[in-house]
């Protein structure tokens, strides 16, 4: 930190990169790895779930689990809403504050769901508990991106933005696959009667311990936010919509195609290889892991991209390729094995030009004041309208008799997004305002 005059006379101390970046990038990561850990670990037990927390008196075996997935859905409307008060925590208190408040409320929420007791013991209490703690994680994965997004960007060293950016997808998707593999471990291991009495809350409550690990973690970080003068005003919750309205909808531009792209890609295309090819469910789900480590190891690739070439190259790339070439990809499926694995395989690849970068151009798009907030409203809104909605809509149009609309959907999303990553400006070899 050095110290520079302001007009008025008082010292303010401008931020430079912390010292130990190594240190910040685990921080982030870490934290985040937990974070969605957590959150995916729902998805993957939803059927135990579904089974203890919702009565199925009705006679229609499916009632419980779609009102397991209804709370999921409620979760994931409320990130957000976590964005913005999250990102204005991050924006007033500073961003390690922000880390640490989303962590805990991660490790809390998923204490509460491998605590909910079951309907037959307390009847309406038990889907009421589930709500709760299903909206405290929507809360906090809201908050979680808008916080270490800009945490993460404002961390790196000279040049190293890009590659800083890709660790948010990195560490992402080692929580997806830590949260996948415990699931179908414990699947594997015990009894039917047992994972539907216990085992389903074994993930969450070691969700709740590891949250502890990354708060412990994150509290030794470094405070990347620049001290500001106490006679400074503080940002209003929605200053960065007021005073950068521009902003927010590039923000939203900037997402569109890429959240439809990369749920599409990562959690709907298995699915939709069952229901338009037949594939074998195991297989469908092999291929599904094995694309995600394939997806992670590439993230650092296309942030030291970034770095030398651009942010603009590496989106047009995502971007255009899709747009061209989503369609014939998911015509290429046959059924089989390999041809899932190598589609997966392709659209991994272009989706890297996005998820690697992504959260290097939103931190670059706001100023430091506002730049939490700026992002998370924004950017979670975005996400919830058109990544969240992304297997139900593939699903509607399969029920509707029109399957192959749904690639048109998001060749049409991606040439949008296109034509706004042709008008960015380019910022990578930019100074980052702090």
């Amino acid at each position: 930190m050095t110290e520079i005059e302001t007009g008025a006379g008082s010292a303010v101390r401008a931020s430079a990169p912390p010292r130990r970046p190594l240190r910040q990038l685990l921080a982030a990561s870490v934290g985040n790895a937990v974070e969605w850990y957590d959150w995916y670990a729902y998805t993957f037990l939803a059927t135990h779930i579904a089974r203890q927390v919702f009565p199925s008196g009705s006679g229609d075996s499916l009632v419980p689990l779609l009102s397991t997935f209804a709370v999921f859905a409620v979760g994931f409307f409320m990130r957000p809403v976590g964005g913005l008060l999250m990102g204005a925590i991050a924006d007033r208190r500073g961003r390690r504050t922000a880390l640490t408040v989303t962590i805990l409320l991660m490790g809390g929420s998923s204490l509460l769901v491998g605590l909910t007791p079951a309907y037959a013991s307390v009847g309406v209490l038990s889907p009421v508990v589930l709500v709760a703690a299903r909206l405290l994680q929507g809360l906090s994965v809201g908050g979680e991106f808008a916080a270490s997004t800009t945490f993460l960007v404002e961390s790196a060293g000279p040049g190293r933005r890009g590659l800083f950016s890709s660790f948010q997808y990195v560490s992402t998707t080692i929580g997806q696959l830590a949260a996948s593999g415990l699931a179908a471990l414990l699947v594997a291991r015990l009894s039917e009667e047992a994972m539907n009495g216990w085992g389903w809350r074994v993930p969450f409550l070691l969700g709740a311990v590891l949250g502890l690990a990354g708060f412990w973690i994150r509290r030794g970080a470094e405070e990347t936010l620049a001290h500001r003068p106490a006679e400074a005003p503080r940002p209003g919750l929605f200053d960065a919509l007021r005073h950068h309205p521009r902003a927010s909808l590039l923000i939203a531009g900037i997402t569109a195609g890429g959240t439809l792209a990369y749920y599409t890609w990562t959690s709907y295309l298995p699915t939709y290889a069952e229901l338009e090819t037949g594939i074998a469910k195991r297989d469908a789900l092999l291929a599904g892991t094995l694309s995600l480590a394939f997806f992670a190891l590439l993230q650092p690739v296309g942030g030291l991209l970034s770095d030398r070439f651009g942010r603009k190259p590496c989106l047009l790339f995502f971007g255009l390729g899709f747009a061209l070439l989503v369609v014939p990809l998911l015509r290429a499926l046959d059924g089989s094995f390999g041809s899932l694995l190598l589609v997966q395989g392709a659209g991994m690849v272009l989706l890297t030009g996005f998820t690697s970068v992504s959260a290097a151009v939103n931190a670059e798009v706001f100023p430091a004041r506002v730049r939490a907030a700026g992002i998370g409203l924004p950017y979670s809104l975005t996400v919830a309208l058109f990544g969240g909605t992304a297997p139900y809509i593939g699903t509607l149009l399969k029920e509707l008799g029109r399957p192959g609309l749904f690639p048109w959907y998001v060749a049409v999303l991606c040439l949008c997004s296109s034509a706004v990553y042709l008008r960015l400006p380019e910022r990578a070899h930019e100074p980052l305002d702090r």
